[in-house]
């Protein structure tokens, strides 16, 4: 005589026959065991029926076509995660360090001059590793914290004797925040980021369009080549245009999704307020 399985069905059990997740066998089991459980027989069945209601209920969203603008939002996100994704494994540091981005042609032509009348950098043809690495930091950077809307910032501008303060003490030199008020660019306010060899700042602007630029700023390693180079760069090829240069071991970089001229814009109005 064949011995039955008289312990209680577990809701655990009942929920996975009625999403399909058992194999045939076992639901045919279980199915045996419910034949003899009136009370827990019915129970599944109103499950199954329920799920069935359910199904038929969005039945028609499966054969709607995606609307226009939820696949050009997929398809923004998309590209967004394979740019930072290829930056991340040439810049071989962790997401979370916010590092990738590498850059490619420089710009050709002659900085602006000093109030001196000095150049205030030169163009090179091939940018140092050092100063490349900084850049990959900085666009990334930008990448991940320009979309924000509730966070964007650590520190709110309200606050920005503070932000001066706190993240001066932090790089271990005195920080002053450029004003881009007459190129219609108010502060948001600023963060502190890791880098490759220690802190990082970060300072947001927008203007009222709601265009966001960041500028980025932090120690090189001393004594690598490129570290104490004023060449200045700029590429469009990763998550965000960035002009890039270098001044006494100290990296600036300004990042936006910008056309050329107008981050070139922004770059003399900032370079000169350092």
């Amino acid at each position: 005589m064949a011995s039955h399985d008289d312990t209680p069905i577990s809701e655990d059990a009942l929920h996975a026959l009625t999403d399909g997740r058992l194999s045939a066998a076992q639901a045919e089991a279980l199915r045996a065991r419910l034949a003899r459980d009136a009370e827990t027989q019915a129970t599944a069945a109103a499950w199954q029926a329920q799920r069935a209601q359910l199904q038929a209920l969005h039945a028609a969203w499966d054969a709607a076509p995606v609307p226009d603008s939820l696949r050009r939002a997929a398809g923004r996100l998309e590209a967004v995660r394979e740019r930072a994704a290829r930056w991340w494994r040439l810049g071989g540091m962790a997401a979370s360090l916010l590092l990738a981005f590498g850059l490619g042609w420089t710009v050709h032509g002659q900085w602006p001059t000093d109030h001196r009348g000095q150049a205030a950098g030169r163009m090179a043809d091939a940018a140092p590793a050092v100063a490349r690495r900084f850049a990959q930091q900085a666009a990334v950077a930008h990448a991940v914290y320009q979309p924000e809307q509730r966070h964007p910032v650590e520190v709110a501008a309200a606050q920005q004797e503070h932000l001066v303060q706190w993240l001066s003490k932090r790089l271990g030199r005195p920080l002053r925040i450029p004003v881009l008020a007459g190129q219609g660019y108010e502060l948001v306010g600023g963060r502190l980021l890791p880098g490759d060899t220690g802190a990082r700042a970060q300072f947001m602007y927008q203007n009222a369009a709601g265009e966001r630029v960041t500028l980025y700023l932090g120690a090189l390693a001393a004594g690598q080549p490129g570290a104490a180079d004023t060449a200045f760069r700029f590429d469009a090829d990763g998550p965000v245009p960035c002009f890039y240069w270098t001044d006494g071991g100290f990296g600036y970089a300004l990042s936006g999704a910008l056309p050329r001229a107008a981050l070139l814009g922004l770059a003399t109005a900032v370079h000169p307020q350092l």
